[in-house]
């Protein structure tokens, strides 16, 4: 399989996963962690998209995007602090650290994952 395959992936399944628990959130603290987790899934879909769109403007079309299961236990916030660490481990894998305006992206997504988890761990 295709590492930017996978990591484009990884984001779709999260928005995914993120649009499920903001549907599905109660108890103390859940309007925020309802909004933080709404900004979450509209931002990492527009994020994930220009980056699919940006590498297969250098690249080409990018064949397989694979449809992933969760495989982390835990709650929200433990399945995207794991997602976002395998991100950052397969990111110079996907594309090559000198593209920086492809790395770029991806320090975007990087960044929709650390404020909503700051949100999420931190906001009532």
């Amino acid at each position: 399989m295709n590492t930017i395959g996978q990591l484009i992936a990884t984001l779709f399944l999260d928005r995914d996963l993120a649009h499920r628990e903001h549907l599905r959130v109660t108890g103390p603290g859940s309007f925020a962690a309802h909004m933080a987790l709404g900004s979450f899934y509209d931002d990492i879909i527009d994020v994930a998209d220009k980056l699919a769109e940006a590498y297969q403007g250098r690249h080409g079309i990018i064949n397989n995007i694979p449809l992933l299961s969760n495989d982390v236990d835990g709650d929200i916030i433990a399945v995207l602090e794991a997602h976002l660490e395998n991100i950052e481990a397969m990111r110079y894998k996907a594309v090559d650290k000198t593209d920086t305006p492809l790395q770029n992206i991806i320090d975007e997504c990087v960044g929709v994952y650390l404020s909503t988890l700051y949100k999420l761990k931190n906001l009532e």
